[in-house]
């Protein structure tokens, strides 16, 4: 637990100073443009032009990867179904309304591949782990074909898709309860906060898993082999 800690502790502060600057890009910056942007613009245009810090940051996150793999597939069809939602015109309300279809559609791809050998869950963590150059990569491919594994690969894959429809539906909802100045504010909030659910649950999620596999490797003699929820 203290090891776990310890590396949390490591990794929050490693990520901090990039979580500064996508709260600024994604929060501050888009509410400022659109307060200053309104009155001159209307909310119609003010809205559009305070969408482009967050969709400048994506487009200069995903070009300094430089990785076509399934984390960066996913990151560039939001960019793309982001700058499609902004088209047709429309009342603000509804601009806002159809840039949260972005979320609806992927979330329905991760509930899709649930079906597939290799759900979206097993893509995006081994992409991760390329780009990482982790020493468990080998390992993790390793467990493609364990059931138990699979099992769980799927049991993650189905909770993150229905993590981000019911968060697109509760944005919705937001989308005509609050203004669009406010909604600037709260959605992006509530759109990091089911993020993060999602991860914590699904470190704990991993977490105990591994640490069952290990209870009963030792019972029956065998030291743990390999990463991953494999049983």
């Amino acid at each position: 637990m203290a090891f776990d800690r310890a590396k949390i502790l490591v990794q929050a502060r490693k990520q901090a100073p990039g979580l500064l600057v996508e709260a600024l890009v994604n929060f501050v910056l888009p509410a400022v443009i659109y307060a200053l942007a309104k009155p001159a613009l209307g909310e119609v245009k003010a809205l559009l032009a305070s969408s482009a810090p967050p969709m400048i940051w994506a487009v200069l996150e995903f070009a300094r990867h430089r990785r076509i793999d399934a984390l960066s597939l996913l990151v560039l069809a939001g960019i793309i179904l982001s700058l499609l939602a902004f088209q047709g015109g429309g009342s603000a309300k509804f601009l806002q309304l159809r840039e949260k279809l972005v979320t609806v559609i992927i979330g329905a791809a991760f509930l899709l591949s649930v079906v597939f050998d290799r759900p979206l869950i097993y893509e995006l963590a081994r992409a991760s782990m390329k780009r990482q150059a982790s020493p468990e990569l080998a390992a993790f491919e390793g467990l493609k074909d364990n059931a138990g594994f699979r099992r769980a690969m799927r049991l993650m894959t189905l909770v993150w898709g229905l993590g981000l429809i019911g968060e697109a539906a509760l944005s919705m909802a937001l989308v005509f309860i609050l203004s669009i100045g406010q909604f600037l504010i709260v959605g992006p909030l509530l759109g990091y906060a089911v993020m993060g659910g999602l991860s914590l649950w699904t470190f704990l999620y991993v977490r105990r898993r591994r640490a069952m596999r290990s209870s009963l490797l030792a019972e029956v003699g065998i030291g743990p082999q390999g990463p991953g929820p494999d049983s």
